[in-house]
C-alpha cells in the first residue's frame, strides 16, 4: 500500500489548467506543463490498496493501478512505467484523452472523491519519456508471418505493435496523409499535442512495423489483391460514417459534419494551411451534439475567433450526482464541465433542430428549434418553445453509425456485420472471413480511445494464435466482455 493514511490526510488536487484568456490565443494543451510534478507523489499515496480493486474492471485494458500508484508514490518511476506498460501501449493518449471510468470504479469514490488516476497515469509515461526509460523493443527473432493492419488509430497502432513485437512483419495502412487517425486529425491540439503520436510512430518503426500513408484499402488496393498479400489482416479502420441531421435547410453552406470540420484545423497546426477553409472567426457557431466531439467543435471555435458558440443536445441535462440506477462502480452519465466549455459559449439541452434558414446567397443564418420533453419513452416537441438562433457555421457532432461502407472495403472482404451495422466477429476478435480479424470502432463501433487500445491488444492474441497455434501476447478483453464502464 502507498501511504495507509493518505485518503484520510490529502485532499484531492488536479492538473492545473492555463488561464482560459491565455490558452485560446494558442493551441498548445490546455495545462500548465509540470503542475502535476509537485502533487503527483501524494494524489497516488491516496490509493487504498483495495482488497478488490474495482479500478481494474472499471478499466478496459485492466490496468495495475494500485500497483504503479505505489511506485508513484514512492517515486519509483522505472518500476511505475513498467507496470503501466504492462497492460497499456500508449499510456499518454489515454492520460490526457480517456473519460477515466477508473475513477468512476474506485473505491474512494463511494463517499469521497476518487484517486486522481488519469492524472498519475499521464505523469508516469511522461516523466518515462524525458528519462528516456521509453525505447525500442524490436522481437528476437521473425516469425516469418506477415500480417495487414488497416488503420492507424489507436486500435490500429496497439494490435500492430503487440504483433510486431510477437515476431510477425507488420505493415500499417493508412488512408490519411498522416498517421495517427482520428488521434492526429479528430482530436484537437490543444487536448493532444500531435509530438506524442509521432514519437510514438518512431518507436515503432525502429521496433520493424512498416507504415503505408495515403492508401484506402477498398480504393486503391484491392481488398482481396491484400489478403493475398498477407497471412492475415486487421481491421481497425474505426467507425467513421457520421450520423446526419436530414431536416430542410441541411444542403445550406455553413453546415459541416464535425470531422470535415476539425481537420482542417488540424492542418492548419501540421503546417500544411495557413488559415482553415472552414473557420468560425466572427461568425456565430452552432454544435449540435453533447459528447466530445461536440466539446472539441467548441474548443477549436473558440480559439478561432467565433462571435459566439452555442452547443446544442437533444437529452436532458444531466445530473451532478449519480443516478439511482447508475450506482457505484458503474460509468455515470453526469453533468460534465470541459476544458473548452470553461472557456465560454451557451450549453442547450432538451431542444431538437427543426430546419435551418439561410440568406439569398444560400449561406446558412438561423437554426430553428424546439424544446422536447420525454413522455411514454418518446422525446417529444412542446408546442409553444420553437425559437430560432443565429447560425453562420453549424457543425453536427451527433456520433457515428458504423465503418464505411462507399469505399468498397466490407464488400471487397465479404465480411458479415452485425445487427447495428459493424464488423461481426467471434471471441478471438475473427470475422466470419478466415484469416481477417477486426479490432476498435469497426467492429465495437463507436467507443472510447481505452477500449480501442484494449481490442486492439486482444485482436492482436487472436492473431497471433491463428499464424502460430498458440499465443504468449497479453488480453485485456474479449469482444463480448462488459467492464463495468461500457
Amino acid at each position: 500500500m502507498a501511504d495507509p493514511r493518505g485518503f484520510l490526510n490529502t485532499d484531492r488536487e488536479v492538473a492545473q489548467s492555463r488561464p482560459v484568456e491565455e490558452r485560446v490565443k494558442d493551441w498548445n494543451e490546455v495545462y500548465v506543463p509540470g503542475s502535476l510534478l509537485p502533487i503527483v507523489s501524494k494524489q497516488a499515496g491516496r490509493c487504498m490498496d483495495c482488497g478488490i480493486p474495482f479500478c481494474h474492471q472499471g478499466c478496459p485494458l485492466g490496468n495495475l493501478i494500485p500497483e504503479w500508484n505505489d511506485f508513484a508514490y514512492r517515486e519509483d518511476w522505472v518500476a511505475a512505467i513498467e507496470r503501466l506498460h504492462a497492460t497499456n501501449n500508449f499510456p499518454e493518449f489515454t492520460g490526457r484523452l480517456c473519460p477515466a471510468p477508473c475513477e468512476s470504479a474506485c473505491v474512494l469514490g463511494i463517499n469521497q472523491p476518487p484517486v486522481t488516476i488519469k492524472n498519475v497515469e499521464v505523469t508516469i509515461i511522461d516523466k518515462a519519456w524525458d528519462a528516456g526509460h521509453v525505447t525500442p523493443q524490436p522481437p528476437d527473432r521473425l516469425s516469418g508471418k506477415t500480417v495487414a493492419v488497416i488503420g492507424s488509430g489507436p486500435a490500429g497502432l496497439a494490435a500492430a505493435q503487440q504483433l510486431t513485437r510477437a515476431g510477425h512483419t507488420v505493415a500499417v495502412y493508412e488512408r490519411a496523409d498522416r498517421l495517427g487517425g482520428l488521434l492526429r486529425y479528430g482530436i484537437p491540439e490543444f487536448k493532444m499535442e500531435k509530438r506524442h503520436i509521432n514519437r510514438r510512430i518512431e518507436q515503432m518503426r525502429a521496433e520493424g512495423t512498416k507504415f503505408r500513408t495515403e492508401v484506402e484499402i477498398g480504393r486503391d488496393i484491392d481488398a482481396k489483391k491484400l489478403r493475398k498479400r498477407h497471412d492475415a489482416v486487421v481491421i481497425a479502420a474505426g467507425a467513421t460514417t457520421a450520423r446526419d441531421l436530414p431536416v430542410p435547410g441541411r444542403e445550406l453552406n455553413g453546415i459541416h459534419q464535425a470531422m470535415e470540420y476539425l481537420p482542417l484545423s488540424n492542418k492548419v497546426q501540421e503546417g500544411d494551411l495557413t488559415v482553415s477553409p472552414v473557420t468560425a472567426e466572427g461568425k456565430h457557431v452552432v454544435v449540435i451534439g453533447g459528447g466530445d466531439t461536440g466539446a472539441d467543435c467548441v474548443g477549436t471555435a473558440h480559439r478561432q475567433g467565433a462571435a459566439s458558440v452555442t452547443q446544442l443536445e437533444i437529452m436532458p441535462k444531466p445530473g451532478e450526482e449519480r443516478a439511482p440506477h447508475q450506482p457505484w462502480p458503474t460509468f455515470p452519465m453526469l453533468y460534465k464541465v470541459t476544458s473548452a466549455h470553461e472557456e465560454g459559449g451557451e450549453r442547450v439541452y432538451s431542444v431538437n433542430t427543426t430546419h435551418f434558414e439561410g440568406d439569398e446567397d444560400g449561406n446558412v443564418q438561423w437554426l430553428h428549434l424546439v424544446e422536447v420533453e420525454m413522455a411514454d419513452g418518446k422525446l417529444e416537441q412542446k408546442p409553444g418553445t420553437e425559437r430560432k438562433i443565429p447560425a453562420q457555421l453549424v457543425t453536427l457532432a451527433m456520433g457515428f453509425t458504423g465503418v464505411d461502407r462507399e469505399n468498397g472495403l466490407v464488400e471487397q472482404f465479404g465480411v458479415e456485420l452485425d445487427e447495428r451495422g459493424n464488423i461481426a466477429r467471434d471471441g478471438n476478435y475473427a470475422t466470419s472471413v478466415p484469416g481477417v480479424f477486426v479490432a476498435g470502432d469497426a467492429g465495437r463501433g463507436q467507443s472510447l480511445i481505452v477500449w480501442a487500445i484494449a481490442e486492439g491488444r486482444s485482436a492482436a492474441k487472436g492473431v497471433d494464435r491463428h499464424l502460430m497455434g498458440a499465443s504468449a501476447l497479453p488480453s485485456p478483453i474479449g469482444p463480448n466482455d462488459r467492464a463495468l464502464a461500457v
